[in-house]
């Protein structure tokens, strides 16, 4: 049986191992949106609306769409694997939004250039990669929350003129959302914490 005393201190102990975990997490998200390599990508918008958490956007990109044509080291005629992670290198275009250039599963053989990018996908499994097919990799930023109230006028908006979002993306391929912009004006910003 603990003492009172010996009761308090694993109490503490397991608080500041929690608040410990929390805080990695957070820190982690915040290193890769103040350091990350910023990315803009044009938006095709899908659904404004979630029950328990408000207003979000699913978002769509052109790299939400990969040409296996574009994957360089697949074997001819196989399915992807399960949970099959995907580099897509990106490259900044003459309108200032980034598309893919080239892709691989697993690792990149080498760096990406000083104007390049790599973002790093998943690719679930049954994905035929027959070439003149497309695979859908997930990069885990397809959603976007706003204030209650915004996401249907954004919505609509969407279908009318282009979006973008601002991605920052670490060195090792995860990216995250900084801020969604309509043109050049900034309409929401996630902030660091």
């Amino acid at each position: 049986m603990m003492t009172g005393k010996r009761l308090v201190i694993s109490a503490l102990l397991l608080a500041l191992v929690q608040i410990g975990f929390l805080s990695w997490i957070i820190a982690g998200r915040a290193a890769i949106l103040r350091n990350g390599t910023e990315v803009l990508l044009k938006v095709e918008p899908i659904d404004p609306r979630d029950l328990l958490r408000g207003d979000y956007i699913v978002l769509g990109y052109e790299i939400s769409r990969i040409p296996v044509k574009l994957i360089a080291n697949i074997p001819a005629g196989k399915l992807s694997t399960d949970d099959t992670s995907v580099v897509v290198r990106l490259k900044k275009g003459a309108d200032g939004y980034w598309t893919s250039t080239a892709a691989w599963f697993g690792k990149a053989p080498g760096a990406a250039a000083a104007d390049e990018a790599d973002i790093v996908g998943h690719v679930a499994a049954g994905w035929d990669l027959s070439e003149g097919n497309t695979i859908a990799p997930d990069y885990g930023i397809e959603r976007f929350y706003l204030p209650e109230g915004e996401g249907m006028a954004i919505q609509n908006d969407m279908r009318i003129r282009p979006f973008g979002i601002r991605l920052a993306i670490a060195g090792d391929g995860t990216a995250q959302i900084k801020a969604l912009v309509d043109g050049d004006k900034t309409l929401f910003q996630e902030p660091l914490y």
